[in-house]
């Protein structure tokens, strides 16, 4: 018998999300989260390989000399949240821009003026590699500390060939020299650079920027950020469709700031996730459905940007879209690294239930980067990526906000904060 390196036991709910790895959870789904009393889950050589309770566990014999119990009595535990949408690769901050927002300015317009999304373009531009990489870092571990464990992270801050390629390789070495995981994603349609219009820029993203990207490997997603005055239908079409053609699996901002269709071109085209989605249409919502792409739904944004506007989430629920959470972690419209924060405020106003937005911040994001044969479930032979809660139950964890409820944070069955 191989005994498990580490044994978490006696949780007062475990929270395993199980039967979702094939597809995600949609519509009454979302609410089956595979709640365990007197939980326990091991782990060994980073691998999950046995879920439960706790006398089924220590039944089986899985606890030896060696093996490092920790116990959940009285807590609650969870997956490693996953993060789907991210552009936490930066340098700088837009804290000046808070008192533009406050006097009414619209965002398009601050862009317009250079600030938003061309702000930090510059700031990145002008920050060494290392000053980049420690800034992000410290994002990353505050991420960690809060119970995060896969991240999405995007390209965007370049818009330049060479500097899209620099922060994709920044990603890279970030993924090899910290505990998060990150998922690349290419992003060089992020905004319309000076100099340029939307077509001379669309034409450079897909016939000068794409195959690079793809040659080099660095990318894993390509995203576009479809929103009429920055990229139409017709470029976003154009950038995914090349982004297909050359391997990458597709992303789309779609339906932010206006419904002009984005959600119905995502599910044309089939892509993985269309995130944002606060003008979808009924058409757009039937669409994705119908096409089974997920809704990745930022409301930590619709919040920051105090617009009283937020996504559909009942209403894509009961058309059974599959819907994932997520931070928008950026230095502009969501300065945030907190899930905890992000299920709070999707239970408030996006109208969840505490197993809906737990279900959205682990196996439906999961979904969203590709990686639920990995992570976002408690279930044997995924990596074994676990949360102990400080919480005494499920409904506890959205309801008690602006602190930090993880006790302890578990990455391939290593403890690395807490």
């Amino acid at each position: 018998m191989h005994y498990a390196d580490l044994l978490i036991h006696s949780a007062q709910m475990m929270v395993t999300m199980k039967g979702f790895s094939d597809s995600p959870a949609c519509g009454e789904e979302m609410s089956e989260v595979g709640i365990v009393e007197d939980g326990a889950v091991a782990i060994r050589g980073g691998m999950i390989v046995a879920v439960g309770t706790t006398a089924e566990i220590r039944a089986a014999g899985w606890s030896g000399p060696d093996t490092q119990e920790i116990s959940a009595q009285g807590k609650v535990v969870t997956p490693g949240f996953v993060d789907p949408h991210t552009h936490v690769l930066y340098a700088g901050s837009r804290e000046n821009e808070l008192s533009l927002k406050l006097k009414g300015v619209p965002y398009l317009e601050i862009l317009k003026q250079g600030g938003g999304i061309l702000s930090t373009v510059r700031s990145t531009k002008e920050a060494s590699d290392e000053e980049i990489k420690a800034q992000t870092s410290r994002r990353l571990q505050t991420m960690l500390s809060l119970g995060t464990t896969t991240a999405e992270v995007k390209s965007g801050y370049g818009l330049m060939v060479e500097d899209e390629l620099r922060a994709l390789r920044l990603i890279r070495e970030l993924d090899e020299s910290q505990v998060v995981d990150l998922v690349p994603t290419f992003m060089g349609a992020h905004a319309v650079p000076p100099g340029y219009s939307e077509g001379k820029f669309t034409n450079y993203v897909v016939d000068e920027m794409l195959p690079v990207i793809a040659a080099e490997n660095l990318a894993e997603f390509c995203d576009v950020f479809c929103e009429p005055g920055v990229f139409s239908l017709e470029s976003s079409e154009r950038i995914l469709l090349k982004a297909r053609q050359l391997n990458l699996k597709l992303k789309m901002h779609a339906d932010e700031l206006a419904s002009a269709g984005g959600a119905e071109l995502a599910a044309r085209l089939g892509v993985v996730s269309a995130d944002h989605l606060l003008q979808a249409s009924d058409q757009g919502i039937e669409a994705l459905a119908e096409q089974g792409v997920i809704a990745v739904l930022l409301p930590a944004t619709s919040f920051n940007l105090a617009k009283n506007s937020y996504a559909r989430a009942r209403d894509m629920i009961r058309a059974r879209v599959p819907v994932a959470l997520a931070t928008d972690s950026n230095p502009g419209s969501s300065p945030t690294e907190s899930m905890p924060l992000v299920l709070t405020i999707a239970c408030l106003y996006l109208r969840l239930t505490p197993e809906e937005v737990l279900a959205g911040a682990t196996i439906n994001a999961a979904h969203a980067i590709g990686r639920a044969k990995q992570v976002g479930s408690l279930e044997i032979g995924k990596q074994g990526d676990v949360l102990i809660l400080d919480i005494p139950n499920l409904n506890y964890l959205p309801y008690h906000f602006g602190n930090n409820p993880v006790e302890t944070v578990i990455k391939k069955g290593k403890v690395v904060w807490g």
